[in-house]
This record gives C-alpha cells, sequence and structure tokens, in this order.
C-alpha cells in the first residue's frame, strides 16, 4: 500500500491540504500489513461487521462521541438544523440535515451539480479512465454498473466519482431534474473506500454493496447515480419517492457511519465537466467542492 499523505485541492481557495484520516493508524495497519489483510478478509469486510459497528453508534450512550468529533475534525455546527444536545446517539449526528441556504444550488437549467460534499475526480469518457488514485489502476465499468448493457451505454460519456470522507455531510441529493426509477440492490462486502484502501485495491468500488438509480431526464437524457456502501456503512437509505419528478439538488438519502461514494454517469455528448475538475483529475488528484456547487454544463453551453 502506498503510505504516501492523501492530497486533495480546494475549489474554494485553490490550495491543496493533506486529508486528515479517521482512525488512519487501523487503515495503515488493514490495507498496508499481512495480518491487516487476513482481518478484512475473515471480518471486516462482512456485514455482520458494519451491522456491529453501526449498532454500537445507534446507541444512546454513542452521544459522548459527538463533540470530542466535532473539535477534532472542526465540523461547522452552525450548518445543522439540530443542535449537539438534540442528537439521540451518534449516527443520528452524522446523517445529519443541514439548514437549505447551508448549500446553495448553482443555478441554471443547463447545469448540473454535485450530489454530495466530498472530494471528486471527474472524466468526460468513462473509458479513459485511468490512474485512479494511483496509476496503473483500470476501471471494470461492467463489474461496478452490474450490467453490461448498461456499462456499453455509458462508456463513452461522461463520470464523476465523488468520494465522502466520515468527516463530511453524509447526505446525497440528485444532479439534475428528473424522473427517478426505482433503485436496485447490487449486493457486495464493505471494505473502507478511504484512498489508503482504493490505492491497494481499487475493485472495493465493485465489489462493495451498491445502491443504482437511473433518471430520466429531457434535458440530460438517461443519467445513472451510483452509492456505493463502505466498511460501517451497514445500512444506504433512500428517502426520495421512485417514479416522482425531482429537482436538482433535492435530497436522495444518506449513507449510515462510515465514508461513502457517490458516482454519477451521462450519456455521451451530454455534458462538459467544469476545468477545475478535469484539471485536478489529470493530476491524480481529488478536487473538494459541496453538494450543490457546479459540477458541468450542457455540452451544448459555453462552460464557464
Amino acid at each position: 500500500m502506498s503510505t504516501s499523505p492523501i492530497i486533495y485541492k480546494d475549489r474554494y481557495t485553490g490550495k491543496q491540504h493533506q486529508e486528515q484520516i479517521m482512525a488512519e493508524s487501523a487503515m495503515r495497519w488493514i490495507y498496508g500489513t499481512t495480518t491487516g489483510q487476513l482481518a478484512l478478509h475473515i471480518l471486516i469486510k462482512r456485514a455482520i461487521f458494519s451491522k456491529f459497528l453501526g449498532y454500537l453508534k445507534n446507541r444512546p450512550a454513542s452521544r459522548k462521541e459527538i463533540k470530542p468529533f466535532i473539535a477534532r475534525y472542526g465540523i461547522p455546527m452552525e450548518e445543522s438544523i439540530l443542535q449537539v444536545h438534540e442528537f439521540t446517539s451518534f449516527n443520528d449526528f452524522f446523517q445529519r440535515r443541514l439548514k437549505p441556504q447551508a448549500r446553495p444550488i448553482f443555478p441554471g437549467n443547463d447545469v448540473a451539480v454535485f450530489p454530495a460534499d466530498g472530494r471528486h475526480m471527474g472524466w468526460q469518457q468513462a473509458n479513459q479512465m485511468q490512474g485512479v488514485f494511483i496509476k496503473g489502476q483500470q476501471f471494470d465499468l461492467p463489474a461496478l454498473l452490474g450490467n453490461q448493457e448498461l456499462a456499453d451505454h455509458y462508456a463513452c460519456g461522461s463520470v464523476i466519482l465523488s468520494r465522502l470522507a466520515p468527516t463530511d455531510y453524509h447526505r446525497f441529493h440528485f444532479p439534475i431534474d428528473g424522473v427517478p426509477g426505482p433503485s436496485k440492490l447490487i449486493p457486495g462486502h464493505l471494505v473502507s473506500v478511504s484512498p489508503y484502501s482504493l490505492r491497494a485495491k481499487l475493485s472495493g468500488l465493485w465489489t462493495n454493496k451498491r445502491m443504482l438509480t437511473l433518471i430520466d431526464s429531457p434535458v440530460w437524457g438517461k443519467v445513472a447515480l451510483l452509492e456505493v456502501g463502505a466498511t460501517g456503512v451497514g445500512s444506504i437509505t433512500e428517502t426520495y419517492t421512485p417514479g416522482t419528478p425531482v429537482t436538482k439538488g433535492e435530497e436522495k438519502g444518506y449513507f449510515h457511519f462510515g465514508g461513502s461514494t457517490v458516482m454519477t454517469f451521462f450519456e455521451p455528448n451530454r455534458i462538459q465537466l467544469a476545468n477545475d475538475l478535469l484539471e485536478t483529475t489529470s493530476q491524480h488528484i481529488e478536487l473538494f467542492a459541496r453538494q450543490g456547487d457546479f459540477m458541468g454544463k450542457l455540452i451544448s453551453s459555453t462552460t464557464p
């Protein structure tokens, strides 16, 4: 496993930062040692392990973890609808809702927005995805989407990978207006989606538990959203109603405790991704941006 720091660029400051990794020593042990890999195979990637973590984080006693977590990672609680004393458990805090004004939605019917807070990478063509987190790693699109026909459909389209760290806001939203269909569960294990683990084995993205939703839009065509579970994410909860029209920025669901990933797929020649997103991706680093911010524009329009 590569032990180099996890570096990302902040869209808002233009500066590069080293990511604070939750339980970093444990991550290094799991993904960097033989005994850690054994523990991963025998227990950690199993659903029962994440369910047990979820049980602990749902207990009222876990409330004592909230204030130290906020202090250590600098969580901006002024954005939260509820105050610290109102949360019933750590998981209740983890899946907190934010005040509407905390995440303004970038305007324009011809603009798509990021579906979640996180560190993002983007490719104009999905079949050109390579060197993700580390040189030489390739995506297996059919395995990721669980369907060869869908993989062929999006192979020449654009794809955005949005990675949520445990310290991020963990609700995810629709990036466009449209009519979403039902979510399809793709069963799998629950390994970490931290860059530490993805550097070692990118396939965690397509062997983990996933939820796939197709959104029909008269403007954007058929857009696919894929939520990827991870260690500690025993559940991915969908809060939208299938078949009911949604507007971009509207909540789709949330992850329970743990870091997670949302991937967005566009058909060919639909979207021109943001310049800074393409630039950082070409440098094999992620771009930090918030949910609702500019992700890309219709290919027939001029990108700002």
